[in-house]
Order: structure tokens, then sequence, then C-alpha cells
């Protein structure tokens, strides 16, 4: 037996809360203009022909402009991004 859904339920249903997460990151692609800035560097970042393969060039971009606008160490940014 199906139960009537509250009005609190009605209204809150098709609305999704915009976490600071989500915010940050639109706000980042409509900043950045990643593909001219993925092909300025691309010539010059590591193909990883030996060892251990390096991430990957958009990624590193992202982190990198992360640590750089919230001011992180590499440790401090290990932790935001692992845990």
């Amino acid at each position: 037996m199906k139960r009537q859904i509250s009005f609190a339920e009605a209204e809150s249903q098709g609305k999704t809360r915009v976490t600071r997460r989500q915010r940050f990151l639109t706000e980042m692609e409509s900043v950045v203009p990643w593909s001219r800035l993925i092909a300025a560097v691309e010539p010059h970042y590591p193909k990883g022909k030996r060892g251990r393969p390096p991430i990957g060039l958009e990624r590193m971009l992202r982190i990198d402009f992360l640590q750089q606008w919230y001011g992180l160490s590499d440790e401090a940014l290990e932790d935001a991004l692992y845990s």
C-alpha cells in the first residue's frame, strides 16, 4: 500500500541542495579556460615512458589550482583529496 506524501516531501522533491563543493567546481569551470590551458601545457607534460605513470594533465592542473586557491600545503591537499 502506497502512503500519501506530506507537503514537506512534495515541496522538497525536485529541489537539490547545492553544496559548497558544487558551487566551487561550477565557478572553477566557468573561470578557467581548461582546453586552452591544457593545449599550452601538454607538450611539456611528462609522458610517463618509464616508472610510475603520471596523473592525467587536466586532473593535475585542477589539483594545482585547488591548492593555490585555498592555500593548502601538499599534506593538506592530500588529506582534502583522499579523505
